[in-house]
């Protein structure tokens, strides 16, 4: 089996042999689409959606095609969105589905896999997970399986490679055959069915003494240990961000930047434009191609790609959702189930995929809630690069504050919102999927798509900014609109007039709220302050507009207003109070 190397980014007609991945959400689908295409695929949105599909050429032999990996979705009944995108996408049509199936929790798979035996469509079976059943102590028979669904069963590791060619072998061979539908089971049918078939196909053998991997299964879910491991796992994550990329930016980056690649660029501009207003713009201490260089690529991406390395990383071992267990006393307090901690956790990665992640919240409360808590006081991966870079060779006690003020500010926001937003919110519900090393071949295509959005996304929207930077910094309009919000910056924030550039860039995202104030020479109280500013301040253009796409414009409004509000009244206080204790203590 080899992989074609073009990527392919709109779903193809019907000319190249098409085949749909599809399965329940951790059922290792994700490893199976990227061991079975290549190097180079690409995720985007379903036309009219926001549910992702990622989509990669495969070629088998002779024969050539693409691969969709379908939304994880338990049913095929249309409730939700990425429900919908499932059924679209097989109504548009395929040459056969490969459906995996986790064979540890077979009897829950079996659900979807009747539901696609109602289309016109060969379906191969992939039974996945198969050295993770027998760790359980649970066997099946792949030939009896295959015999009740009708249908070719594939046992596979697919971690390990384990059973894919047979299982691609198989699934081309189908795509020249046609198949007729199969007629619709009721739901208490159905589930009858489905109890039978796993009554004959699977037994529970004696297991041995739990391994260690089992033994650390139970362990994150408990609160003891269970707490005391998820504390250890962030502290070195952000140890990790946080090491990692101070030394990639001070060892590498900035190095290049200052003393290569900017000199390089200031020494042609000089040779090409003239001395002016211009050649400021482009070369001057606001450039263009100064600071848009040095903020995006020697300040912001260290953090930023580690960060990905770190979240994709826990997210692929399946310990995220055991973070959820852990926190759905803590979250359940202000009215939210545990299993909103991982779109809370998506977003310090970035604000949009968190909040349309929220679409998998139990109730509109909890939709609600969880896209204020992301947009209020959770700083994105670029905006912690941003505090990183300005507090971390500072004060790295002013770091950590400025991070326990949010979890403080998200905390209270909670329990306020709980009281305002009518509704309850329901009992956690959240699969927890069996603790895994994280395959490398899925792993990095994952990293590339996380920052290939992430450049295409963040890095035009933070450029646009620079660029409007420039201009008013070098034509004299920064003078005027600093003059004209000087009282307020100098009196009740204690940042020097220059500041109204951050809160001026702000709006269009927020880490450039906190880049200009590397630029002037501030103490540790002004730093955190300006951090504390940016941490609560406007929700970026982007989040905005999900906000008003998936809730309304006024909720967009509400959200930007109280960010505002808060973002002045909290760095005013902190700057008041900390000026008194400094003058108190001479």
């Amino acid at each position: 089996m080899s992989c074609h190397e073009a990527a392919v980014q709109e779903i193809p007609s019907n000319e190249k042999m098409r085949i749909l991945l599809m399965g329940n959400p951790n059922v290792g689908k994700s490893v199976v689409f990227s061991k079975l295409t290549g190097v180079h695929v690409d995720s985007s949105n379903y036309a009219g959606t926001t549910v992702d599909y990622t989509v990669g050429d495969i070629k088998f032999g002779s024969k050539q095609g693409v691969m969709i990996d379908v939304p994880g979705t338990y049913s095929l009944e249309a409730t939700s969105e990425a429900e919908r995108v499932a059924v679209a996408l097989l109504e548009e049509g395929a040459d056969a589905i490969i459906c995996v199936l986790d064979a540890t929790h077979l009897e829950r798979n079996l659900g979807l896999a009747f539901e696609l035996k109602e289309y016109s469509i060969p379906i191969v079976y992939c039974l996945n997970l198969m050295d993770v059943a027998e760790r359980h102590g649970i066997k099946i028979d792949p030939e009896k399986l295959s015999e009740e669904l009708g249908s070719p069963v594939i046992p596979t590791i697919a971690i390990k490679n384990k059973g894919l060619r047979e299982l691609m072998e198989t699934a081309v061979k189908l795509s020249k055959e046609k198949k007729d539908p199969e007629p619709r089971l009721d739901e208490q049918e159905r589930w009858e069915r489905i109890k039978e078939i796993v009554s004959k196909v699977q037994t529970q053998i004696a297991k041995k003494e739990l391994s260690f991997i089992e033994k650390l299964e139970d362990w994150t879910v408990q609160p003891w240990p269970g707490i005391p491991i998820a504390l250890l796992v962030l502290i070195a994550s952000l140890g990790v961000v946080v090491g990692g990329g101070k030394a990639l930016r001070a060892v590498v980056l900035l190095l290049l930047v200052k003393q290569v690649i900017v000199p390089f660029l200031t020494k042609i501009v000089s040779l090409i434009v003239p001395a002016g207003i211009l050649r400021n713009i482009l070369v001057g201490e606001f450039g263009i191609l100064v600071i848009g260089i040095e903020w995006p690529f020697a300040l912001i991406l260290p953090y930023v790609f580690l960060f990905y390395v770190v979240f994709s990383f826990l997210e692929d071992s399946g310990y995220l959702p055991r973070i959820g267990v852990l926190a759905d006393g803590v979250l359940r307090r202000i009215g939210i189930q545990g299993g909103n901690i991982i779109p809370m956790m998506l977003g310090y990665g970035c604000a949009v995929p968190a909040i349309l992640g929220t679409r998998a919240a139990n109730t509109q409360k909890e939709r609600i809630m969880v896209a204020s808590l992301v947009s209020f006081a959770i700083p994105c991966a670029s905006q912690s690069g941003a505090f990183f870079a300005l507090l971390g060779d500072k004060s790295i006690f002013a770091l950590i504050f400025v991070y326990l003020l949010s979890i403080l500010a998200m905390l209270a926001v909670g329990v306020v919102l709980n009281r305002i937003i009518p509704g309850k919110s329901q009992p956690l519900l959240l699969e927890v999927p069996n603790l895994l090393l994280p395959d490398k071949d899925a792993y990095k295509k994952k990293l590339k798509l996380r920052m290939k959005h992430f450049m295409l996304d963040a890095e035009g929207a933070m450029l646009f900014g620079i660029i409007i930077a420039a201009v008013i910094a070098e034509t004299g309009v920064l003078n005027q609109f600093s003059k004209m919000l000087g009282p307020f910056v100098e009196g009740w924030l204690g940042l020097p007039r220059e500041a109204s550039l951050s809160l001026l860039l702000g709006i269009i995202r927020r880490e450039l709220a906190v880049l200009p104030l590397l630029e002037m020479n501030l103490n540790t109280l002004q730093l955190t302050v300006g951090a504390i500013v940016a941490l609560f301040y406007l929700p970026c253009l982007s989040v905005f507009g999900v906000l008003t796409k998936e809730f309304s414009l006024k909720t967009a409004l509400f959200i930007g207003l109280i960010t505002v509000v808060s973002a002045f009244f909290f760095g005013g206080l902190f700057n008041q109070l900390g000026s008194l204790i400094i003058g108190i203590m001479g």
